[in-house]
Parts: C-alpha cells; sequence; structure tokens
C-alpha cells in the first residue's frame, strides 16, 4: 500500500507537468491535481513549492532507506524502489531553484541507495534516479563524476558497491559523512549477515577519508553496542570495531606512530574487554555463539595486526582459549557457517602468535611453544574429523619462529592425518587440510639442503613430505557426497607444485629425477580425467611447472616435445574445464612413453564415466590418436602393452576396471586393432581374455557383467584357438545365475553373429540365429542349459561341465564324542 502511494505521488507529479500540487485522491485512486500559479500569486510561490515539497521529501527520505524484516525475507524493497522513482519524478516536475533548500539531503540520500541498498534493483532505481536529478537539475554535488563509477552496471555487484564504488565517492566531502553514519545506523544492525559483513569492511575502507570522525565518533558508538541484546547488533558492531581499528592503524603506520595515537585510553581498554564481557555472559554458546565467535575472531586478528599494546596481558590468554575451544568445536557448529569459522581461527590464531609471542633477545618466561604444538599435535589424532581439520590448519599457520626446533615432530604428526586408515577413511576434509597444512610449513620454515630436520626442509626430511604428497594423488575416496578424495586431489596437486617452486628457487638439487617425473605423470593423469574442475586445476599446475623458468624446474621428462605441444602463447585460452578443448590437447601425451601409462588411466576412467560429454570428446580424441597410429605397428603395439598393464595393475579396481571395460568396448567396436585380427591367437586377445576372465570370476557387479560381454564379443573378431575359449567365456554367461545376464550376452552374441558371420559355418548359421532368438534365456536354469548346450556343439565349442560342489565337514566335539556334520551350502 506505501508503494502504491508514492507510485501515485510520482505519477501526479509528472502528470502536473510542472508546480503542481496534488490535493488528493479519490476513492478510486484519481489524482486531483491543480497548478500553483492558479492558486497562489508568484511572489509565494518558492515559499510554497518549499512548504509543499518539505513533507514529501522528509518522507521520501525515510521511505529509501526502508527495510523491515518479516520471516525469512523482508518488505521493503517495493517501498524502496518507489521513493526512487519519486525522486526520479522530481528531477522532471520542479525547476532547479525549487529543489535547490534538498539537494543535499536528496542527493546524499540516492547515492546511499545507489550504494548500500541490499537490493540490485533499488540500487539500480537510485542511480538512475540521481542520474536524472544530474542531468534535468545539474545541482548534485559531483554528479558526473559520481554516474561515472556508479553507472547501472557497475552496482550491479554488492561487493563492488560496498568495497571500492563507496570509497571514491567518500573522497567527496559532501557525501562522507553521511555514508559513514547510514553505515552504523541502518547496516552493521542489518538482519543479512552478508550485508553486516560488507558494511564492516566499508567502515574500514571508509575510515581512511575521516579519521577523526571515526575514532572519536564512530568507534565510541560502537562500542556500547558490542553488548547489545540483539545478536545482529552485536555481531556487526564487534566486526565493525575490528575493521576500523585496524584501518586506523595503517593510517598512523603510514607516519611511523602506533595505533593508540588515535585512540584514547577508554576505547583501547574496552576493546580489551570485549571478549571477557562476552564469555562471562555466556554468549558464546548457542547458535548465536557460532556469530560471536567468528566476530571476535575477527576482532582477535585486527587487533593483532594492529599491534595493540596487550603483550603479556590475561586478554591473550583468553584469546587463545577462544582459538583452542573454536577449533576443538568446529563439529558442534553447523555446516554452513563451519568453514568461516574455521579460517576465522585460524587467521586470529598467526596473526597472535606473530604479535604476541615472539621473545625479544634475553626476555625471560616460558616458551609458548612447549605447551602449544605438543596440545595442537595430540588433538590431530582426535575421533572428529573437523577437529583434525582445525588443528591441520592451526599448525600450519604457526610463525617460523615456533616451529624451529620441532618441525620434525609437526610434519609427522601431519603426514599422519594424510595417511588413510580403515577408521577414518571418510576424513577426507581432514587429510585435504594435513596437505596444506605441510605446503605451508615448508614455505615458512625455508629450505637449507645440509640443515637439521628440526630446523628447515632439508635433504632428510624432504623426501617423506613428497611421499605423503604424492600418496594424495591416489586418494578416490567416495561417500555419500561422491568422489570426496577429489579435495584431497586437489590439495596435494597445489601442495606439489608449491614445494617444487620453491625448492626450484632455493635448492633444485633437492628434486631427485624420480620424483619430478612422478610428481608431471601423476598431474598428467589428474588432467585426463572426468571431473572438470580437478582436470583444470590439474592443467594449471602442470603448464605452470612446465613453463617455470626462475629458473627450470629440472628433470621434466620429455620437456622439449611437451613445450612443442603445449606453446606458453596459446594456453592461455584454453579452456581446461571444457573437454571439447581439453582432451584433444591431454591425449597428445599418448605419444610420450613416460606418460602414455597415466594417461590411459585417466582417459579409462573419463571414456567409461557417465557425463555425454566428456564420454563424447573423450572418446573421440582417443580415437584420432589411436587412428593415427595404425599404419605404426610398434607405436601400436607399444599402445597396446601399455593397456594391459593399465588392467593387470587395477584388478577388481571397480573405480576403473569398469570404465576400462567400457573403453576397450569402444576400441574394439571401432576397428582400432584390426591390424591384430590377422594374427592367429594375439598375445594382445590372449592376455585380454585371461584379464577378463580374472575380473569377472565370481562377480555379482550388473555393470562389470554387461560391460564384460560387449569386450568378449568384439574379441571374436581375432582368428585362432583364441576364439574358441571367448565363445566358451560367452556360453558361460549364457547360464548366469542373473535372468539379466543370460538375456543380455544372448542379446549381443546375436548381434555378433550378424557382425562375424564369416565365423560360423553357412549350414548351421540360420539353426544358432534361432536358438539364440527364440529361447527365452531368462527361463530356468535346466532349460537354458540345454539350449546353451546345442550352441556349442553347431559352433564347435565344448560344452561346459558343472563343477561339483564339495561340501565341508565340519567337527564338533561333545564332551569325549566327536561329531562329524555335514554343513549346508
Amino acid at each position: 500500500m506505501v508503494s502504491r502511494v508514492f507510485t501515485l505521488i510520482a505519477a501526479a507529479q509528472s502528470a502536473a507537468g510542472n508546480r503542481a500540487v496534488l490535493l488528493g485522491c479519490n476513492s478510486h485512486g484519481t489524482t486531483h491535481t491543480v497548478p500553483l500559479s492558479v492558486l497562489l500569486p508568484c511572489s509565494l510561490l518558492s515559499a510554497a513549492h518549499y512548504l509543499c515539497l518539505l513533507p514529501v521529501v522528509t518522507v521520501i527520505l525515510k521511505a529509501l532507506i526502508y527495510d523491515e524484516k518479516r520471516g525469512a525475507c523482508s518488505v521493503g524493497a517495493n517501498v524502496r524502489d518507489a521513493a526512487c522513482y519519486v525522486c526520479w519524478a522530481f528531477a522532471r516536475a520542479y525547476e532547479p531553484q525549487e529543489l535547490k533548500p534538498f539537494v543535499t539531503t536528496i542527493s546524499s540520500a540516492l547515492v546511499i541507495a545507489a550504494v548500500f541498498d541490499r537490493d540490485v534493483n533499488c540500487r539500480r532505481a537510485a542511480s538512475a534516479a540521481f542520474q536524472e536529478n544530474v542531468g534535468r537539475q545539474g545541482t548534485f554535488p559531483h554528479g558526473i563524476d559520481i554516474l561515472t563509477a556508479a553507472d547501472y552496471f557497475a552496482v550491479g555487484n554488492i561487493s563492488n558497491c560496498f568495497l571500492v564504488i563507496s570509497v571514491f565517492i567518500a573522497g567527496f566531502p559532501e557525501y562522507t559523512q553521511s555514508m559513514i553514519d547510514h553505515l552504523l545506523t541502518m547496516k552493521i544492525n542489518h538482519w543479512d549477515g552478508t550485508i553486516r559483513e560488507l558494511s564492516a569492511k566499508a567502515l574500514h575502507n571508509l575510515a581512511p577519508r575521516a579519521p577523526e570522525y571515526s575514532a572519536t565518533h564512530v568507534l565510541p558508538a560502537l562500542l556500547p553496542m558490542t553488548l547489545s541484546p540483539d545478536l545482529h547488533v552485536r555481531h556487526g558492531a564487534i566486526l565493525s570495531c575490528a575493521e576500523i581499528v585496524h584501518a586506523l592503524y595503517k593510517l598512523a603506520a603510514q607516519r611511523d606512530r602506533p595505533v593508540t595515537d588515535y585512540l584514547d585510553e577508554k576505547v583501547v581498554q574496552s576493546l580489551k574487554q570485549i571478549h571477557q564481557q562476552l564469555h562471562d555472559r555466556h554468549l558464546y554458546r548457542g547458535l548465536g555463539g557460532e556469530l560471536m565467535r567468528q566476530a571476535v575472531c575477527v576482532l582477535i586478528e585486527n587487533l593483532s595486526l594492529s599491534r595493540m599494546p596487550f603483550k603479556g596481558d590475561a586478554v591473550i590468554d583468553g584469546w587463545q582459549w577462544l582459538i583452542n575451544d573454536t577449533l576443538r568445536s568446529l563439529h558442534l557448529i553447523s555446516s554452513h557457517s563451519r568453514q568461516q569459522i574455521k579460517d576465522a581461527a585460524v587467521s586470529a590464531l598467526s596473526a597472535l602468535c606473530k604479535e604476541y609471542y615472539r621473545k625479544l633477545p634475553g626476555e625471560a618466561g616460558p616458551a609458548i611453544e612447549e605447551e602449544l604444538i605438543p596440545r595442537y599435535l595430540a588433538e590431530l589424532q582426535s575421533p572428529e574429523a573437523m577437529t583434525r581439520c582445525g588443528f591441520s590448519s592451526a599448525l600450519g599457520t604457526l610463525p617460523d619462529f615456533l616451529l624451529r626446533g620441532r618441525l620434525q615432530q609437526v610434519l609427522t604428526g601431519l603426514i599422519a592425518v594424510t595417511r588413510i586408515s580403515p577408521k577414518d577413511v571418510s576424513f577426507a576434509e581432514a587429510r585435504r587440510d594435513g596437505m596444506r597444512a605441510i605446503s605451508r610449513i615448508c614455505q615458512t620454515v625455508g629450505v637449507k639442503e645440509d640443515g637439521t630436520p628440526d630446523e628447515a626442509m632439508c635433504r632428510e626430511n624432504i623426501s617423506e613430505v613428497y611421499a605423503a604428497l604424492l600418496d594424495g594423488m591416489d586418494d578416490y575416496t567416495t561417500d555419500s557426497r561422491g568422489d570426496v578424495g577429489s579435495c584431497v586431489r586437489e590439495a596435494a596437486m597445489t601442495s606439489l607444485m608449491d614445494l617444487t617452486l620453491l625448492l626450484a628457487q632455493t635448492q633444485p638439487t633437492l628434486i631427485a629425477a624420480p620424483v619430478c617425473e612422478r610428481i608431471m605423470c601423476c598431474v598428467a593423469q589428474q588432467a585426463s580425467e572426468k571431473i572438470d574442475r580437478i582436470r583444470a586445476h590439474a592443467a594449471h599446475v602442470f603448464l605452470t611447472l612446465l613453463h617455470f623458468d626462475s629458473p627450470p624446474i629440472p628433470h621434466v621428462p620429455h620437456r622439449g616435445e611437451l613445450e612443442k605441444l603445449f606453446p606458453r602463447s596459446d594456453m592461455a585460452s584454453v579452456d581446461w574445464k571444457a573437454a571439447s578443448q581439453a582432451f584433444p590437447l591431454i591425449t597428445q601425451l599418448l605419444g610420450l612413453p613416460t606418460y602414455r601409462y597415466y594417461v590411459l588411466l585417466g582417459l579409462a576412467v573419463s571414456v567409461g564415466g557417465l557425463t555425454a560429454s566428456t564420454i563424447r570428446h573423450s572418446t573421440q580424441s582417443l580415437f584420432e590418436y589411436v587412428k593415427g597410429i595404425q599404419s605404426d605397428p610398434q607405436a601400436l603395439g607399444n599402445f597396446s602393452e601399455t593397456l594391459l598393464q593399465v588392467f593387470e595393475d587395477n584388478l577388481l579396481n571397480d573405480r576403473v576396471s569398469v570404465s576400462l571395460l567400457k573403453m576397450l568396448n569402444q576400441l574394439l567396436a571401432n576397428g582400432c586393432f584390426d591390424i591384430f585380427t590377422t594374427e592367429e591367437n594375439h598375445h594382445f586377445c590372449v592376455k585380454l581374455l585371461e584379464l577378463c576372465k580374472e575380473e569377472i570370476k565370481k562377480s555379482k557387479d550388473i555393470q562389470k557383467l554387461l560391460s564384460s560381454i560387449s569386450v568378449l564379443c568384439g574379441m571374436v573378431q581375432f582368428c585362432g584357438d583364441v576364439r574358441k575359449k571367448v565363445l566358451l567365456q560367452l556360453f558361460l554367461l549364457l547360464c548366469h545365475s542373473f535372468p539379466v545376464i543370460r538375456k543380455a550376452a544372448a542379446s549381443q552374441v546375436y548381434e555378433m553373429v550378424l557382425t562375424y558371420s564369416d565365423m560360423v559355418d553357412a549350414d548351421v548359421l540360420e539353426e544358432v540365429m534361432a536358438v539364440l532368438s527364440d529361447t527365452a534365456w531368462d527361463e530356468k536354469l535346466p532349460v537354458v542349459r540345454e539350449r546353451r548346450n546345442r550352441l556349442c556343439d553347431l559352433l564347435g565349442v565344448p560344452r561346459p561341465q558343472l563343477v561339483p560342489k564339495v561340501i565341508p565337514v565340519t567337527a564338533q566335539h561333545c564332551g569325549d564324542n566327536v561329531v562329524l556334520m555335514l554343513s549346508t551350502s
């Protein structure tokens, strides 16, 4: 209803053409306007306009910031949008001198709405109204400059509005204080947490525009709000205090002065007491406690970065308790805010340690690392995955002066976290954070080739770190969420890249040739797999290691060929997430012996996957490569041998073997091995049959059995005794205990006979086809077995013989007698 009134006002003002009074509206909503020139003489016209506009402008200014939360949403957006429309109509309805008394307030209100409104439509409406007034009125301060920065498209991104555009506009003194006041009164207590966080960051950015006002007015106003009974007010106030203090510290640091030059003693003491006051009121508990923990961790980080004079104070122990308790309680925090709170606690710990735990030469007191590090290492054995995540990240963020002397102990604990054991196989996030922590520690302590393992990365400990990171590349753990091991592999790739670049720049002799080869091969495998995000990240790591030249990474296999296949100038435009662009490039590595095995292993998962676009482009790229080597028997032989080796190494590994069977079916069906079919009992077919038999032995996996049927039917094209052995396996599947397998086998054997009809004598071909098509293969096994045996006779294949079951005999002791019992099978 309110929005309708504003719309009517705007329509009336615009319809009157110029200088009209809205007298009212009837019950039907029809407006009545009368020109002011008819009612008043010219001498009183300006005063009349002022009196008419004053109540309207007052209401409009309230409407531009009107926001009311009802339930899970806000009902103020339509009101603010209508108010912007009224301001737009003002520019058309009135002369500049008539709006002059209201220019300052309207322009500031529109700027605030265009930059700080939560709703994008309102921001754009305010920008359009401001533009209209600048164009028609020409009296808005710095209108053209502001429009250039806050046009229709620029205000579409809310982060850009709060953090970038607002800083530019605040450079004009007419708007600075009003923008800060609006954030202080309307936005830091907003019901949307994102708006509160952006508002605090905006206050950080605006503080340099008005440092004295921020220190003497804004901070004193915020400090009482940190104990407000309203959770949102409390959260926003603590975040804002943290950001403003840090902004003032940066200004003071530019003059080589402490932050206390801006803050009086009362403010400093109030900031120090925030944590204890919240703790005494039990405000760290419950759902509201999540916001309080995150806000106070941000406060700890910013006060530490601001070098507040709290060293040796009891408040440091309180802060340390909060950080430890937060990391220990992560599993109790709601999943949607868990990562944010963990990151805030870890960042707070890093800043706290660097500022308050560093001892000056000759300074007495117990070493904090003697208590902190053993406690954190003990928490790595927690039965809660998130607790391990938190303390792994915490260890990774410790400064070098705390790690030196205990480096080997810390690395051993983190490496243990990255290993998979039966009891914590699902702790993928903990292994991921362990990988990241190891990488950060390596960057922190640096490299000394002949150093000691407790002081720096050296020859003695670099191999075990590389081994742990490379083991992470084989983490394919799955659970109800899917491939959760992908985050571990991604972290392992990043850590391997960072560590290798660090060694290349400092001690390249520590990069062993076998290690470098395995890194490049494992990354190439990930670059050829099916998950788009992992493939793109792997390609980035691979190309970074290949093209790094400050200095070049030593021992990269086939560096010359790789630089020709992946020229630096062309790679920037490749979208590795797009299967159509990635697979034609990555399959080129099949021509390099060192990479062939790993790329084939990755392609097997992609070709045999589920995503249609990935299957199509990976299969097409693989076929193009294989077709290109048909005229080179040696290259094709090497390819087939590698393919068999991949199959043999992954027998009974369903993640690979099922997909590999699908890929083999595609290769056989498209004639990729036709050159082998002319040789009797070719080694490739014999070995492939042996592996297929081993893979499906006693298997009850429907997909695996169906895929093996397709492969066996494709192998019939090979000549020699191996053909009869393939047919025997197919006929065994015709009598499988699962009816669906029997029917699928019969259907595919029928198609096989049609395709390779030359393998069946013409005089029995018709009867073979009739048996396959007319038999109900889902009937009982004795019936099906008889029809299967007929096929064996027709095709000259030995009939499969039933293996008698051996019934085990067990013995039970009954007193002095031994009773033999037949166990049921």
